[in-house]
């Protein structure tokens, strides 16, 4: 697809998201996914374009979360500044980790940010102010700037939308900047950017650091907008859900995290109601209890697209695309 083409895309999408609350759409919910959402595009930025399998990245979602719900809960500052705190969070955790991780390559990198992932998780558990199992409850939002209500769920709702947008460009142009193209080259081929004189050590490094922070910017605003945060954010399970949003969307894709987690925050709060849906439609009962097997369901469209679209479904829909086109498809 060309550059056109993509920024249409991107526009008709922009364009959806700022009419979701006059459609009917749920604005908490479209809030909940934008967060996710950022969340899988700082993934897919380490291991899409880096080939970096960070098995860890809850720690960055989850310890951003609790350190900007407790500094809007206790210190009370303003939800910019908790904000810019769960970020820096993430970035000085992110540059610890990677310090450590980057030295290993391949599965001993993947278990070394798990490791310090699950250290992570059990600090929280442990400790008083996050609330222990009953997690950070009761976080304000606040007023932005002084003056913006954040209480309302409009008002919250295009705070986080601009957010949100606003670190995609990011991304973006991270991507494709001579620095993005360091990272891929880094990906495809890590032997030749070290001949070419690159300190790959350092780039890997970088981009763990900027992945992390954009990982602590998505937690500490699905903080902001939930008004809690819990041990969910921060255990393992949370960094194997990112990997599935990546892979299930796109990976290397920029428009692929962003439908990845559209589909597994939708399928994880909406089917039940698609169950009775079809159970009405098919008369079968058994779709009643669908709501109950939502790991089931998630799983086995994981598999189908390992098995079937190995792309993902943004990286099949640009090959398919592509060869329409007659050009060259991605791999």
């Amino acid at each position: 697809m060309n550059t056109t083409s993509k920024n249409i895309l991107y526009g008709l999408l922009l364009l959806g998201l700022l009419a979701v609350p006059f459609i009917g759409l749920y604005p908490v919910l479209v809030m909940k996914l934008l967060c996710f959402a950022l969340f899988a595009s700082a993934f897919n930025l380490l291991l899409g374009y880096t080939g970096l399998l960070s098995f860890g990245h809850a720690a960055f979602l989850g310890g951003s979360a609790y350190i900007a719900g407790h500094a809007l809960k206790v210190w009370g500052v303003p939800p910019e500044i908790g904000l810019v705190l769960g970020t820096l969070f993430g970035a000085v955790l992110g540059w610890l980790v990677g310090s450590l991780a980057i030295r290993r390559q391949g599965i001993y990198f993947t278990m070394i940010t798990l490791a310090l992932a699950q250290m992570l998780f059990f600090f929280c558990l442990q400790m008083k102010f996050t609330g222990g199992e009953d997690g950070l409850q009761g976080v304000p939002r606040g007023h932005l700037l002084g003056v913006l209500d954040l209480g309302n769920d409009l008002t919250m709702y295009y705070f986080t939308l601009l957010v949100t947008a606003a670190a995609f460009l990011l991304i973006m142009r991270i991507v494709h900047s001579p620095f993005g193209q360091i990272l891929k080259a880094i990906k495809e081929n890590e032997p030749r950017a070290i001949s070419l004189g690159y300190d790959t050590q350092r780039f890997k490094l970088l981009v763990f650091v900027l992945s992390a922070a954009l990982s602590g910017l998505a937690g500490s605003l699905k903080t902001l907008a939930m008004g809690f945060a819990t041990l969910t954010d921060v255990h393992w399970t949370m960094s194997g859900s990112v990997v599935l949003m990546t892979l299930v969307g796109g990976l290397g894709t920029l428009s692929g995290p962003l439908v990845g987690a559209a589909v597994v925050i939708a399928l994880e709060n909406k089917l039940g109601e698609i169950g009775h849906f079809l159970a009405r439609v098919s008369g079968i009962d058994w779709f009643n209890s669908l709501g109950e097997s939502v790991t089931m369901v998630i799983g086995f469209i994981f598999v189908v697209c390992v098995l079937a679209f190995r792309r993902g479904i943004m990286g099949e829909a640009i090959a398919l695309v592509d060869r329409w086109r007659g050009g060259k498809p991605r791999n």
